[in-house]
């Protein structure tokens, strides 16, 4: 007979140990940065990156600060004074530019050479010191989301860059290059720009913040350095040639688009100046707001150091007014809006707006308002919403105001709007074209949707546009006399939705049938071209409520004015109109006055 021994050892580990078994110190970081005339950025700079959550005993910083022709030394000073007990290291070289110093932009090849050899030096620092990682971020750069860094090194690649957000479609990455080693856009660039497709993903070339994984052996290939690549012909470029050394020697590069994770301006051309950045900044601190819950902040102290201390607020020196209507239960669009146009510098005055979600159909029978009849939404075929009959009495209410003020001019704004950048300035020149111009105007769209093709630029003018049949008030210019004449309409009797009434008193509605109830219709109407203000959010994009569209249908019953004859309800849909575009989707409009927007879901 044969027996089987078992032996059963039982280890009592106390939780304790098991936690201090299973964490590991964060790795190790250098962070490189080059500065020069970043005066304007640096407080934010700065700021973001103490935010950062990371261990920041495991973290050194290098800085190269070239002698600026503005603060930038000083703000490096200062805070380096304040950080340095806080980081494993803070090494900083002052001194004098080895290429030409001036105020405006001129990328010779003197300058590319000269970055080369910092890029060079900064990468050979982060080796000398045994770092696990580089991390190269340029001065402009505002990493507002925290996890940042956190999140490039849990991907374990050996390049890798947060997809950083901008003006317009520009990025910090490439996605293809052409056989000249110059940019090539692809067909995977924007749904990486617009996250539609998330995760990590093979590009080309990344630039301005990327991670560098210095414990591969692959890094050892990477460089800088044209001179270094045997049989590369490219251009003097430090981060083309850094795209090259990784694409020969099969080191993959990636950009991360999993979340926000910081913004950067657009990179100054030849000729432009500080100012022209000062200007971005403002322009990127504006659509900070758009993507991100927070404004941007600077460092505490380096408030000094920043703009907005001594800006003012003023109307343009042209409008009497300017109106931002606010629903009293969006306190978060008004915060927003508040700190936008004190950015823009524009002094508005906040008009509640009229609640859709408090209305019901006692209100508005009490309030003598008649729809008109059989009338249905063109896309929905539904009757109106209480939430369109309350955008509608909010602007009705401003056009009685103008009215009983004689306020000569003044500037309506919804407050869901994304300014375009520079929308001051932009702003300025359309004002004082219609001026010269001397255009005979009582309206002048700043926001809409596009629904015809064919519209016309105003002979002469460079800012402005003949407008057709247009959707959405989400701002616009008004004078007395246009809101005398949209009160003159009488539209409470015979109610549509605000932006359907606006065209059929412009006389480009293509519903004949409701355009007959107003015989009146000569509003002088035209539209700034580009557009100066879009939504905020589109339908389907993260964040995007309605509130005309997610409020209760009104009872036709009851507030439908039959006296009067309509056959909406025969044509229920778009389509069977004549001469209106119903292609789906956001749509490019550019620069283009006949570029047209597509569907009203998009509202």
């Amino acid at each position: 007979m044969k027996w089987h021994y078992i032996l059963i050892i039982v280890i009592f580990i106390s939780p304790s140990f098991l936690e201090g078994f299973g964490s590991f110190k964060d790795p190790t970081v250098v962070v490189n940065v080059l500065i020069k005339d970043k005066a304007h950025f640096l407080p934010y700079f700065f700021h973001y990156l103490q935010k950062l959550d990371y261990d920041k005993s495991r973290m050194g910083i290098w800085m190269k600060v070239d002698k600026s022709n503005d603060n930038s030394e000083a703000i490096v000073k200062e805070w380096v004074d304040s950080a340095q007990k806080e980081y494993s290291f803070i090494d900083v070289v002052f001194g004098e530019a080895e290429h030409e110093s001036q105020k405006d932009v001129q990328w010779t090849e003197e300058r590319f050479n000269y970055f080369i050899k910092l890029r060079e030096e900064s990468l050979s620092i982060a080796k000398s010191r045994w770092a696990d990682y580089a991390f190269f971020v340029d001065a402009d750069v505002l990493l507002v989301n925290n996890q940042a860094l956190r999140e490039l090194v849990s991907q374990n690649k050996v390049v890798v860059a947060p997809k950083l957000d901008s003006l317009g479609m520009y990025s910090n990455y490439w996605s293809g290059m052409q056989s000249n080693y110059y940019y090539r856009r692809t067909d995977e660039y924007k749904p990486i720009l617009e996250r539609k497709n998330k995760g990590c993903h093979q590009v080309i070339l990344v630039n301005s913040c990327f991670l560098v994984d210095l414990t591969s052996r692959q890094t050892d290939y990477l460089t800088f350095t044209p001179k270094k690549l045997n049989g590369y012909t490219g251009p003097v470029d430090d981060m083309i040639t850094f795209a090259i050394s990784a694409f020969w020697n099969d080191v993959p590069i990636y950009v991360l688009n999993e979340n926000i994770y910081g913004f950067v301006p657009v990179p100054l051309d030849d000729g432009q100046s500080l100012e022209d950045e000062l200007m971005q900044l403002e322009a990127l601190k504006l659509e900070v707001t758009v993507e991100w819950p927070e404004p941007l902040e600077p460092l505490e102290s380096l408030k000094n150091y920043t703009e907005v201390q001594n800006k003012t607020s003023d109307k343009l020196g042209f409008f009497d007014e300017i109106f931002l209507i606010n629903l009293d239960r969006r306190p978060d669009r008004l915060k927003r809006m508040e700190y936008n146009m004190n950015q823009l510098g524009l002094n508005f005055t906040r008009v509640s707006a009229v609640d859709g979600k408090l209305l019901n159909d006692s209100i508005v029978q009490e309030k003598g308002i008649k729809v008109l009849p059989h009338f249905a939404d063109p896309y929905h075929k539904r009757p109106m919403t209480m939430g369109e009959i309350g955008c509608f009495l909010s602007h009705y209410n401003l056009w009685e105001q103008i009215v009983e003020s004689k306020l000569a001019f003044t500037l309506i704004l919804e407050d869901d709007v994304r300014f375009e950048p520079y929308f001051r300035e932009k702003l300025r020149n359309l004002v004082n074209e219609a001026r010269d111009l001397d255009l005979d105007w009582d309206l002048i769209y700043l926001g809409r949707k596009r629904l015809r093709e064919g519209e016309k630029w105003v002979e002469n003018a460079l800012t402005l546009s003949q407008v057709d049949y247009s959707y959405w008030t989400l701002s616009y210019m008004i004078t007395y006399e246009g809101a005398k004449k949209l009160l003159a309409g009488e539209p409470l009797k015979k109610l549509v939705p605000v932006d359907e009434y606006i065209p059929i008193m412009f006389n480009k509605h293509p519903e004949d049938e409701w355009s007959k109830h107003f015989p009146v219709r000569n509003l002088n109407a035209f539209s700034a071209a580009p557009l100066l203000v879009y939504p905020q959010r589109y339908v389907g994009e993260d964040g995007y409520i309605s509130d005309t569209e997610d409020s209760e249908l009104i009872d036709l019953e009851k507030l439908s004015n039959s006296t009067l004859i309509s056959e909406c309800d025969k044509k229920g849909s778009r389509e069977d109109l004549p001469n209106c575009s119903l292609l789906g989707g956001k749509g490019d409009e550019g620069s283009n006055p006949d570029a047209v927007q597509k569907s009203k879901e998009e509202l």
